[in-house]
């Protein structure tokens, strides 16, 4: 038996490694030992294997090389159910699942086979027949369909050159409600973090009502200015932007960012900027309201205060949001704006 060069070092490689498996670092020795005159006995002997094991494995590497020395496919058991019952899986897998319920699950799918090609199968055969294929109906992905809209990217363009452009002694504002924002409180205490153990917080609690806010972002400063509404309509909102509007110095030309939402769309809102010249507005393409800066704000406000917070009342959160957007404001800094408005490029 002669070897290549490549294949003897590959051989000696395996034969000499810490980490392959035993029965291909014999093999391995095998072919070696063969490649360097020994016959079959004197290489059975050396390695205390038994004679048709050499033979096996020098007649397997003759056969087909390197490739040879691998574990040969086996059969197997044969298949308890057939092809048409595979199908029927996958059928039912991918169709509408049964009044009232929502989702499948492995119990159902085995009961409509069952029905369909009479073939007794359990929840658990169908749960390998649906593994083996990559088939997961119980989860479920949530996707939005986007609005047809030409102007996607001008108006995403536009409010991203506002915000890393903004126009010389204007002032910029991102304005959106955060609404329903609930106020709750633990029936029992929260335990402190200690070394090796997380913050505990009592899973059941009481409700004492909600609250919304509306709240315009200087998108210059990085300020926030926020208000308790108690309703999310045209005129609450427009009640919001007169207070804004007076605030504001009346020689200073105003650009306000808003998504599509139903107070901001409303003739009644409309109206107002018509009656307001200097206020410029910017829309948010539909579907597209993480444009609006002041949702980065939101986010921040909702990691730091509401999501394990902790409020006795209505008037406990409010307070505990106002607290945060002052101490907010002592050290606000602008959001660094990095998308351009252009389509994300795709690897």
């Amino acid at each position: 038996m002669e070897l290549t060069a490549p294949v003897r070092a590959r051989l000696e490689k395996v034969a000499a490694s810490a980490t392959a498996q035993v029965r291909q670092v014999l093999r391995a020795r095998i072919v070696l030992a063969a490649a360097d005159g020994l016959a079959n006995g004197a290489i059975a002997r050396e390695l205390e294997i038994s004679v048709n094991t050499v033979r096996k494995w020098r007649g397997r590497f003759a056969a087909g090389g390197p490739g040879g020395l691998g574990d040969a496919k086996r059969s197997g058991r044969p298949r308890s159910y057939g092809c048409e019952v595979r199908v029927a899986v996958v059928a039912a897998a991918t169709s509408t699942p049964p009044h009232p319920e929502s989702t499948w699950s492995h119990r159902t799918i085995a009961t409509r086979v069952a029905g369909t090609v009479f073939a007794a199968i359990s929840a658990s055969q169908v749960g390998r027949i649906l593994a083996d294929l990559d088939l997961k109906p119980h989860r479920v992905r949530g996707w939005l369909t986007r609005r047809e809209t030409p102007d996607f990217w001008d108006r995403a363009a536009d409010i991203c050159r506002l915000y890393r452009t903004p126009p010389a002694g204007a002032v910029v504002l991102s304005v959106d409600e955060k609404t329903a924002i609930a106020a709750r409180s633990r029936k029992h205490p929260t335990s402190a973090a200690c070394p090796g153990t997380p913050v505990r917080q009592e899973f059941e609690y009481q409700r004492h009502g909600t609250a919304s806010i509306v709240a315009a972002l200087d998108v210059t400063t990085g300020e926030v200015l926020t208000e308790p509404i108690a309703r999310n309509n045209a005129v609450t909102f427009t009640a919001f932007l007169d207070r804004l509007d007076t605030v504001i110095d009346p020689g200073k030309e105003i650009h306000v960012v808003l998504d599509n939402g139903s107070s901001h769309t409303a003739k009644h809102t409309k109206a107002w900027f018509a009656a307001h010249p200097r206020w410029h507005v910017h829309w948010t393409p539909p579907h597209a309201s993480w444009l609006n800066q002041v949702e980065l704000f939101f986010s921040a406000l909702t990691r730091r205060v509401l999501r394990h917070g902790d409020f006795a009342s209505r008037d406990d959160l409010i307070d505990k949001m106002d607290t945060y957007v002052i101490g907010h404001n002592q050290t606000a800094k602008p959001y660094r704006w990095t998308y351009d408005g252009t389509p994300l490029k795709t690897a």
